[in-house]
């Protein structure tokens, strides 16, 4: 592990052998976070982010599991640390000789510990992955922590799936206990049962003030959860939507994904400027299903017992504050030099010129290659078309972003909507959007 770490860090790609979870975190430390690999301690956490009453709770929750382990953990020269989504280190609990040489490289509170920090990590990665994450030795990504065994696993809002806090195990040249990634997840799931129960009410709360604001106007209305997805919605907006109409979804994992990323980029707008003022309500447009035309929709926070549970959005209506046409990346899009893929148990690093198209397919991007059809390691669509987008890749289609120069043919359907012929070994079909058309005649010069 340690020849492989010290050739990738060199700027070899190829490096069998080591985990695909650790192989595309190391690529992210070298290409997008530029993190140094002989960084020798974390620095000083900067970030505070908001804190809601609900993310209080799971601190407090993930606290007493790691104290209630700590004796434990303690007798085997251990450290159990609480760490909130910043990575910065909130308690840390363990064997006190441990303890202290782990403040030589600063594991302690009020250090940040996340991947573009200090690279790869029991508790960073554990911010970037989902499930249980065990780093070893030279697979941290800094030199200086390869005397370290850690093991890391985040608690996730049900909702929005972003991270809240995480849970790390830790050990100075010695094994983890074999129980401590099972102990990580049941600790986890537990943590996340309340969050699930008050994520159901809040769907139910939402639902009744649908009822409420239908009741008081005529307008095509929707119940959205303050991740987009839809909780319920009439005929109209459910055509809009793409979803089933009056088919109430309260359960988190079963809410309507309408797939527009304006509507979605509305809500996250809508939910900054919520949070500091309960009473704001916006407006704004976004490409709906089935429409030529941007649709005017008004965006209302709903709150219960003074948490934000999501939103109203009513079409066709431009009431309250204009909405900014675009908010920025929470992070600097940085131009990948390559793009990575998984291939069962390994990761692939394509060339740009390689790449013919990407495409969202339910929770995972899948990437059409020369090599094949193959997983990409980025989780999220909208995020590669940001760090595309200056190196001739474009955006076609809610679903899809294509690179400009592997387009062969452009066919004109029978209403006149533009399909792409690919430049790929099937001369694979792109559809593309009414809204995103322009966009391409442009791009292509026709």
């Amino acid at each position: 592990m340690l020849a492989a770490w010290e050739r990738f860090v060199q700027g070899e790609d190829h490096i069998p052998g080591v985990r695909p979870l650790v192989a595309i975190s190391w690529h992210r430390c070298r290409e997008q976070y530029r993190v140094d690999p002989h960084l020798t301690e974390a620095p000083v956490a900067v970030a505070e982010p908001d804190h809601t009453p609900e993310h209080d709770v799971v601190f407090a929750e993930l606290g007493f599991r790691a104290a209630s382990v700590a004796h434990e953990v303690g007798n085997l020269g251990g450290v159990v640390t609480v760490t909130d989504a910043t990575g910065r280190i909130l308690a840390e609990w363990g064997d006190q000789a441990t303890l202290a040489r782990a403040g030589d490289s600063n594991l302690a509170p009020g250090f940040c510990w996340s991947e573009c920090a200090v690279g790869t990590n029991g508790m960073g990665t554990a911010l970037e992955a989902h499930g249980p994450v065990p780093i070893r030795g030279a697979e941290h990504w800094c030199q200086a922590f390869h005397d370290w065994v850690c093991a890391g696993m985040a608690v996730r809002d049900v909702v929005t799936r972003e991270p809240i806090a995480v849970l790390n195990i830790c050990c100075w040249r010695s094994r983890l206990p074999a129980s401590a990634e099972s102990w990580l997840a049941n600790a986890v799931t537990m943590t996340q049962h309340p969050l699930k129960r008050r994520a159901r009410d809040s769907g139910a709360e939402l639902v009744a003030a649908y009822t409420q604001a239908r009741a008081r106007s005529r307008a095509a209305l929707a119940a959205v959860d303050t991740a987009g997805k839809v909780v319920i919605a009439d005929d109209m907006a459910g055509v809009l939507l793409g979803v089933p109409a009056r088919t109430p979804a309260v359960d988190p994992t079963l809410r309507w994904n309408p797939g527009l990323p304006e509507l979605i980029a509305a809500v996250r707008y809508a939910t900054s400027q919520a949070a500091h003022n309960p009473e704001w309500v916006g407006s704004t447009q976004i490409f709906a299903h089935l429409a030529d035309e941007p649709t005017s929709i008004t965006v209302r926070p709903v709150f219960s017992s003074g948490h934000l549970i999501g939103d109203l959005v009513s079409f066709g209506s431009s009431d309250g504050a204009q909405l900014l046409q675009a908010e920025g990346p929470a992070h600097p899009c940085v131009q990948p030099r390559r793009l990575v893929a998984t291939r069962g148990n390994r990761m692939v690093l394509l060339r740009l010129p390689e790449v013919s198209f990407a495409e969202s397919q339910g929770n995972d991007v899948w990437l059409s290659t020369d090599q094949g059809r193959l997983r990409s390691a980025s989780l999220s669509l909208d995020k590669l078309d940001c760090e595309l987008a200056d190196v001739g890749f474009l955006r076609v289609h809610r679903r899809y972003v294509v690179n400009l120069s592997r387009i062969r043919e452009i066919e004109r359907g029978l209403k006149g909507e533009l399909i792409l012929v690919m430049d790929d070994r099937t001369n694979q079909m792109v559809p593309v959007s009414r809204r995103n058309a322009s966009a391409v005649r442009r791009a292509l010069d026709i």
